[in-house]
């Protein structure tokens, strides 16, 4: 508060709200002429700038607006990485309507949850998820249109489902002579629903405002690091978190973009690495692990690539190692749906550059320190903060720009506790402020009174040659309440000698860290965003015979 009797002087600078429109303008106007690639769900190439995709959502937004949506309206996405899937991202908030992104992996029943808790009045889709959306067509009878992302309604596959037409064949009458709108920044932008491994999935209503503000803090030199020099292959889904605001990011910087549509195996990103001379990229490790393989088998190297971000889930060190020694710069980030998503990114500082390379390496290991925006706090289990020193393990809290204050449809607040989010992940932080996530705390495996992680149990197993993927669980034991068991995948051709891994632990974690057994199993169930659902691990093997094995406590 100013002193009693004095007010602030006001600046008398312009008063220019932040919204998502004024990115594509800008593109538009300085690099109307860069690229933007995708490759379709018709697995067919499109080509073309950022001045086409500019006059396309303006098209689009006339279409909308013809079609009766309005601001503030809830518009669905069912789409992969694609050319019309950024002019829904532009044209739809462009106009003050909310671009609501779905997630195609959920499972019919929780689609239709979010389609009708998001009173959504449109839903675009991609032609090869007709079937997913004929299912969800008699549980969602608000939704005035379905609009196919083709150029026609031709063919068998889409019959029974109503008030459908084809994206080129709606737009296709409309101009594109628009002028956006200005209003209110923190006016709703966009719609994201959480996974919902467990409950229902709950819905993250961004603003204009704080997904400007994230994508300003991403292309910073310690986060993103990007610039119009860049080719930026965006991995992530567009359905995932807004693809970490890569959409948003390329074109405030004037980036190439490429899009790669649902061609997410090794061969085929290592070809559009190399096709499209890309030097950025993001995604989750298994997405990493796929194109390391393959660029291993065959003895490939990258002429353009350069630097790649790690999200999702911890990334192993045995796959950051890989990507190193291919010469990537490998950088590790940590968020989630309720940060926008981007929390912390991991970069070297000025005091870390005369570390060996081996503290080097594991500072970048973890999850790297907070954008300017976001503040974090760990604090115990009856909400008293816990100290920065690398050891104290505790719940983490987050607030910050761009941090959910309220579910969608709850009051103000109701996500929070005292203007901090519960992240619901266990951490430890660094004096300097460096993030360690150690466990979700709904996955920390707690043995005699003591907790264990097992994130760093995970760690170890995949540097065993032998092993694919790992997870590691907590199972009843009738003396230690809980005990770690280790599953995991064994690479194709490779046996998993149980002894031999378990031996891998001794002098790197305390022995009553040590899994008491191993379970080896043809895959990992895996959630709609890439992550092992570990609670479906536990309800399987919650009966798996322990006792017999020696506790190393």
């Amino acid at each position: 508060m100013p002193p009693a009797g004095h007010s602030p002087v006001p600046g008398q600078m312009m008063q220019r709200p932040l919204l998502i429109s004024s990115l594509l303008r800008h593109a538009d106007r300085y690099f109307g002429q860069r690229e933007i690639v995708s490759f379709g769900d018709d697995r067919m190439w499109h080509r073309y700038t950022y001045r086409d995709c500019h006059r396309r959502s303006r098209q689009l937004a006339n279409a909308l607006g013809a079609l009766g949506v309005r601001m503030g309206d809830r518009v669905g996405t069912l789409a992969w990485n694609g050319y019309r899937h950024l002019e829904l991202y532009y044209g739809i908030t462009g106009i003050g309507a909310v671009c609501h992104t779905m997630n195609p992996r959920l499972h019919a029943e929780q689609l239709a949850f979010i389609v009708n808790d998001a009173a959504d009045k449109v839903v675009f889709f991609e032609r090869s998820m007709a079937p997913l959306v004929r299912s969800i067509v008699p549980q969602c009878p608000q939704v005035q249109a379905f609009i196919v992302l083709d150029h026609h309604c031709a063919g068998g596959d889409l019959d029974g489902i109503p008030h459908l037409a084809s994206y080129e064949e709606w737009l296709a009458p409309h101009g594109d002579e628009y002028n956006w709108p200005v209003f209110d920044e923190d006016a709703a932008a966009g719609l994201c629903y959480t996974s919902g491994t467990t409950g229902n999935p709950k819905g993250v209503l961004y603003s204009h405002r704080s997904t400007m503000l994230h994508a300003w803090a991403s292309v910073a030199p310690d986060a993103f690091n990007l610039s119009a020099r860049d080719s930026i292959l965006a991995v992530v889904p567009m359905f995932h978190v807004n693809a970490w605001g890569l959409p948003y990011a390329a074109p405030m910087v004037g980036a190439k973009l490429v899009l790669p549509g649902p061609a997410l195996d090794g061969p085929a990103l290592y070809g559009l690495c190399e096709q499209e001379g890309v030097t950025f990229a993001a995604g989750v490790p298994t997405i990493w692990l796929g194109l390391l393989n393959h660029v291993r088998e065959h003895g490939l190297a990258f002429s353009t690539f350069a630097r790649v971000v790690i999200g999702g889930s911890t990334c192993p060190p045995h796959l950051m190692d890989g990507l190193s020694q291919l010469g990537l710069q490998v950088i590790h980030a940590f968020g989630m749906t309720e940060l926008s998503p981007l929390a912390t990114v991991c970069t070297l500082q000025a005091h870390h550059q005369g570390m060996t390379r081996e503290q080097q390496t594991a500072v970048l290991r973890t999850q790297g320190r907070p954008l300017f925006g976001i503040d974090l706090k760990i604090v115990d289990d009856d909400g008293a903060e816990m100290p920065w020193d690398s050891k104290a393990q505790g719940h983490l809290m987050v607030r910050g720009q761009w941090v959910v204050d309220a579910y969608f449809g709850q009051p103000p607040g109701s996500a929070g506790t005292d203007g901090w989010f519960m992240t619901g992940d266990m951490a430890r932080l660094a004096p300097d402020g460096y993030l360690t996530i150690t466990d979700r705390s709904k996955d920390v495996i707690k043995s005699g009174g003591e907790w264990i992680g097992s994130i760093d149990l995970e760690n170890i197993a995949m540097t065993s040659p032998a092993v694919a993927l790992a997870a590691c669980i907590g199972v009843p034991h009738p003396k230690w309440d809980e005990r770690p068991l280790l599953v995991v995948v064994a690479r194709p051709g490779h046996t998993i000698d149980r002894d031999a891994l378990l031996a891998l632990f001794e002098h790197k974690v305390p022995r009553w860290w040590v899994p008491d057994d191993v379970l080896v199993v043809p895959q990992l169930p895996l959630g709609p965003t890439g992550k092992v659902l570990k609670l479906q691990l536990r309800h399987q093997f919650r009966d798996h015979l322990l006792a017999a094995t020696p506790v190393r406590h």
